[in-house]
């Protein structure tokens, strides 16, 4: 049977060389000269050191291998295998039933419920490669650019208020989305040719994502980055068991997936169809265009999400003993759709709309931290006050106005004044304060197994973005867009 695989497997190989010049490929990788914080690319590409796994139909309730991956938890794994979180308790003693994230590597077994039509196991990059996070420091994009000779180096931007490069229009997105500058890179490399090819393009819509007016190779970086974020939350969440590419044939991720290749999978699907797609999201597609310019990302040991990750103790984001609107459940953290990461809260005011907050509804530090960024974009509060958001638990406030907004570098107590609530920032038809959490980069989900806890207050999700609920024991307060009491909710004193 071996024998018969491995001939096989031959056979597949020879056959998609074949047909694949037929294929419409992205620009072809070249050599890319390493710089000094690059890999040499000496490595074996991942699909080369690891062979696939065979799925085949299972019994009902059948039993499985499966290795706990970085962020892994029990109701999204429950999601995947068509199983129950109890089910999965029941087959792994020694998981207590509040476990938040699974340790990295530890073995578990998962009763599975078969599901047809299960996509590639192959697996594209790790989920430290995706976000923006610890292993993006070190690494100098504007530096890397301009030791390439694609038009990436030569391009300039109007975004926010100034003109950028198109290193700077890169590290803009990456910091927003929090998405690694290299993996945002290397699909300009793939689909554009950005470090290799010279000469601007000057044809609309580059990578290929259709949305009117968002033609410009900016706006097309941003709506793939708001792609990817849908792909890789959604996966993280058990959300997103499947999605349908442009040709309307169904994918569905297999079940080991890791959330940052299934994040490509979905990018890719909204772009590609039948073999385009395949050749993509395989081993010859854009993993190996990655591989050659920053080499194996398999390669680094680092754990992104820890086992049994818990959220400090926050307070909430206005002053003790004030009465606040919960105006926004859980919704994006940033862009649209998923991450649902971030919830909203208004001060008192006498009509609603845009309005300037009474010199007492004041935004506070949730708990003691750095600012390690303060912009119109947001301020990030960097817990561990290390100055690096890419680092430890962050959390992220938008729509603070300009005036008396906490500056860059200022160490805060919890209770601090951090900013007034506005519209500035974003889009935003009321006054309030936008909060979310980052954990090593990554976006945590505000319903999740590491819940968005404040006070003792628990978010929970409505039927659709921004709805949803806080909840202390039988109290609740539910979201909603107005000024009622429902939605009201005091900051007491811990």
């Amino acid at each position: 049977m071996n024998k018969f695989l491995s001939i096989l497997s031959v056979i597949l190989i020879t056959t998609l060389l074949i047909t694949s010049c037929d294929l419409q490929r992205p620009y072809p990788s070249l050599l890319i000269v390493p710089t000094s914080d690059q890999p040499q690319n000496s490595s074996v590409p991942v699909s080369e050191q690891t062979p696939l796994p065979t799925r085949t139909t299972y019994i009902p309730g059948e039993l499985v291998d499966y290795t706990a991956q970085t962020g892994d938890t029990l109701p999204a794994l429950a999601k995947r295998f068509n199983t129950s979180v109890g089910e999965i308790l029941q087959a792994n003693t020694q998981i207590p039933s509040d476990a938040t994230t699974m340790p990295l590597g530890m073995p578990m077994k998962i009763p599975i419920y078969y599901l047809a039509l299960w996509a590639s196991p192959f697996k594209i990059l790790p989920d430290h490669a995706f976000v923006n996070g610890p292993t993006s420091i070190g690494f100098n994009t504007a530096a890397f650019v301009a030791s390439q000779p694609g038009w990436l180096k030569d391009y300039r931007v109007y975004v926010s208020g100034e003109w950028r490069s198109g290193a700077e229009m890169v590290d803009y997105i990456a910091t927003n989305y929090s998405i690694s500058p290299r993996l945002l890179l290397a699909i300009l490399e793939y689909q554009g040719g950005a470090l290799t090819q010279p000469g601007i393009p000057e044809k609309k819509n580059l990578l290929g994502l259709k949305r009117q007016f968002w033609t410009s190779h900016y706006l097309q970086l941003v709506l793939a980055a708001n792609e990817l974020n849908n792909g890789y939350y959604g996966w993280r969440s058990g959300t997103l068991l499947e999605f349908k590419d442009v040709d309307e044939y169904l994918i569905r991720p297999d079940p080991w997936q890791n959330a940052a290749s299934v994040a490509i999978q979905y990018y890719y699907s909204k772009i590609y169809a039948g073999d385009n797609y395949a050749f993509a999201t395989g081993a010859e597609g854009f993993s190996l265009t990655y591989s050659k310019i920053f080499g194996d990302p398999w390669s680094d040991p680092t754990v992104l999400i820890p086992g049994s990750l818990r959220q400090p103790a926050f307070k909430f984001p206005f002053p003790n003993d004030q009465t606040w609107s919960y105006t926004g459940g859980p919704h994006t953290g940033w862009g649209t759709g998923e991450p649902f990461a971030a919830i909203d809260f208004a001060p008192p005011a006498e009509k609603s709309g845009c309005v300037t907050a009474g010199s007492v509804n004041f935004s506070i530090a949730m708990a003691d931290g750095l600012v390690v960024r303060s912009s119109i974009d947001g301020i990030a509060l960097d817990l561990d006050k290390d100055g690096d958001e890419r680092t430890g638990w962050v959390i992220f406030y938008l729509h603070l106005a300009a005036d008396q907004r906490a500056p860059l570098g200022a160490e805060l107590n919890a209770g601090d004044l951090i900013g007034y609530p506005s519209c500035e920032g974003g889009h935003s038809t009321g006054t309030h304060v936008h909060i979310a959490r980052k954990y090593n980069g990554e976006w945590i989900v505000a319903d999740s197994a590491i819940p968005f806890n404040i006070n003792g207050w628990v978010t929970h999700i409505g039927s659709r973005d921004y709805l949803g609920t806080l909840t202390r024991g039988s109290s609740i307060v539910t979201a909603c867009d107005c000024s009622d009491a429902d939605s009201s909710i005091r900051s007491d004193p811990p």
